[in-house]
């Protein structure tokens, strides 16, 4: 091995294990007649060992333990989002194993053995890309080159990494020699999309989830490399980079390299913003304040001073988008450590926000930003769709009237946030008394002039005379007895203690019956097949039994049919249907109040009106 690559890799187990930094960090790389080379922060502290894998305890202990009890798979599977430690881990695995004072949990990093895997230039330890190798001819060398025995050490270790990228002739080819390889074969597969392999891979391989870090560890991570680097740093400017990264260490050190281009004395905020694009959290707090004032212009004017300041509109409409997402978050009770965007430090206000504009709001508002960065990344007008969206946020209705109106729509009765919903009312009706029938305005169908109406519904017969009929039994403590000539008496109070929205659904009546056993069978108008099956609802019908149980002390069961329609409604169904002018369907359904709420509520006009039977 030449002296540049010994050079490398004595510059970067020194990072790691935290002896004195280097004179320089400009260090040569391997190969001869090569001037020197900058190797990147994110290789130079690059994990050497199982201590080292941050965030990630669970996968060493796993490996480790594997190792130690002698219990070592021939196949694995790493899976886990970009930068999390995958293919570090998978070389730390394959140092431990080829060692030459192991196999052990802590390989020596001298030997050549553990140099060279960590060069990734180890000729048993081979490296793939799946994404570049993915053909059927590339799996069949491997198969063809497994009975081989490694050149000088213990193990041949196929590290194939992006492996979801193989094509299924691929994973076919492989499957034999993945479930029985040669003793001295081990494979390491590495993907961030495990839901692309076949189930017959994922069957034959000791699958590891790798989750993404903590922002509290990156960011002592980062610290530990500025000062490393020589370079001074401050906390909020090295926790900013910590969330931008999302749980990817990988990321978080790239943007650091970035950084230490861009300012080689200090890290402070503003050079952040500045090299992002993005605006400080000050602003974002200005905007989030006008969208809840519903100041358009002071939104607008701040849009354009973060854009004059050097912030790109998609990078504040993407820091918005994470900002109340941490509001959500903050509203519910969560605490800061789960912040992604937002400071901790500003938790109280960011909890404030999340409950003045509600969850319904937010998620509302989280989606309109959510399509406007798709637009975005389709669009050069970025500045237009970023102001647009904000305006919208700030024009936004009140969501708990459009609540209330929903509820109206939907034919539930309001219950006030904080009450408990009505119930049926105290006490029973007086046991003779018999409402009339009177359907209300929207329940009733006006005939339009080209259909004929409908006939009248079969009227009942009066009542005789009491001294013809026996008065109905009453038992003690107020019950009806359940039979034939109580069942209209029983239907008449069950209306009566019934919610109204049910009650006058259930009036349009006919006919009631005793039907053994324990049901009462309600007849209904025929035209009123639309009620019936409002009224068949399970949570309907179980209302209704239940006030049924209390009046009688029985468990009856309701059942409802439609009447017979007379001959006069069947001939005129069996007329062809006239097509009625759109301009009066328009000007019926205007009066519906329900119809004229929603109109003014959305500012809407209506287009066409289609009348269905």
């Amino acid at each position: 091995m030449s002296n540049e690559s010994e050079k490398i890799i004595d510059t970067e187990t020194e990072n790691i294990f935290g002896a004195d930094a280097p004179e320089t960090t400009n260090v040569a790389v391997a190969g001869a007649g090569q001037s020197s080379e900058y190797v990147v922060v994110a290789r130079r502290y690059r994990p050497q060992g199982f201590e080292d894998l941050i965030g990630q305890g669970h996968v060493a202990q796993a490996l480790s333990n594997a190792i130690g009890t002698g219990r070592t798979g021939h196949a694995y599977l790493f899976t886990g989002a970009r930068g999390v430690g995958k293919t570090s881990a998978a070389r730390i695995f394959a140092k431990a194993l080829n060692c030459v004072e192991g196999p052990t949990a802590t390989p020596c990093h001298k030997c050549d053995v553990c140099v060279s895997v960590s060069l990734g230039e180890d000729i048993d330890v081979l490296e793939i890309d799946g994404a570049s190798n993915r053909g059927i001819d590339e799996i069949r060398a491997i198969r063809e080159n497994v009975s081989i025995r490694p050149a000088r050490a213990r193990f041949k270790i196929y590290i194939i990494d992006e492996v979801h990228m193989l094509t299924s002739q691929a994973f076919n080819a492989l499957l034999k020699t993945l479930e029985e390889p040669p003793e001295h074969v081990k494979f390491i597969f590495c993907t961030t999309e495990p839901n692309k392999l076949p189930i017959t891979i994922l069957s034959r391989c000791q699958r590891f989830d790798f989750v993404g870090i903590e922002t509290s560890a990156i960011a002592a991570r980062l610290r530990e490399i500025v000062d490393n680097e020589g370079v001074a740093a401050d906390d909020e400017a090295l926790q900013l980079l910590a969330r931008k990264a999302a749980g990817s260490m990988r990321d978080s050190q790239s943007l650091l390299e970035q950084l230490l281009s861009f300012c080689s004395e200090k890290l402070t905020l503003e050079d952040i913003h500045s090299l992002l694009g993005t605006t400080g959290e000050t602003r974002l707090e200005e905007l989030v304040r006008a969208m809840a004032e519903r100041d358009i212009t002071k939104l607008v004017t701040s849009l354009a001073e973060a854009v004059r300041g050097g912030a790109d509109p998609a990078s504040v409409i993407e820091q918005l988008f994470g900002y109340f997402r941490d509001s959500l978050l903050a509203a519910s009770g969560c605490k800061s450590e789960l912040f992604r965007y937002a400071s901790p430090s500003h938790h109280d206000y960011v909890a404030e926000i999340g409950k003045q504009f509600g969850t319904t709001k937010i998620l509302a508002i989280l989606q309109i930003i959510d399509q406007t960065l798709s637009r975005m990344k389709v669009s050069t007008h970025d500045l237009i769709l970023a102001e647009t969206a904000l305006i919208r946020i700030a024009a936004m209705e009140d969501f708990e009237e459009l609540a209330k109106l929903i509820a109206k729509l939907e034919g539930a009765p309001m219950t006030p946030p904080g009450s408990s919903p009505p119930g049926p009312p105290r006490g029973n009706a007086p046991s003779g008394a018999t409402p009339p029938f009177v359907p209300r305005q929207a329940d009733t169908v006006a005939p339009s002039p080209s259909v004929p109406p409908a006939a009248p519904p079969p009227q009942s017969s009066p009542e005789p005379p009491p001294s013809s009929v026996p008065s109905p039994s009453v038992p003690t403590a107020g019950k009806l007895a359940f039979s034939q000539s109580n069942a209209r008496t029983i239907w008449e109070q069950a209306l009566n203690l019934l919610p109204e929205h049910i009650a006058d659904k259930a009036r349009s009546f006919v006919n009631v019956q005793a039907t053994p056993p324990e049901t009462l069978l309600v007849v209904l108008r025929y035209d009123v097949g639309f009620f019936k099956s409002l009224l068949e609802k399970p949570e309907t019908t179980g209302q209704i039994n239940q006030v049924l149980s209390q009046l009688t002390d029985e468990s009856l069961q309701v059942k409802f049919v439609l009447a017979d329609p007379p001959p006069e409604a069947l001939q005129q169904q069996s007329r062809p249907r006239q097509e009625v002018p759109q301009a009066k369907l328009k000007m019926d359904a205007m009066q519906e109040p329900f119809i004229q709420e929603a109109s003014e509520l959305f500012k809407l006009d209506i287009d066409r009106v289609e009348k269905r039977s």
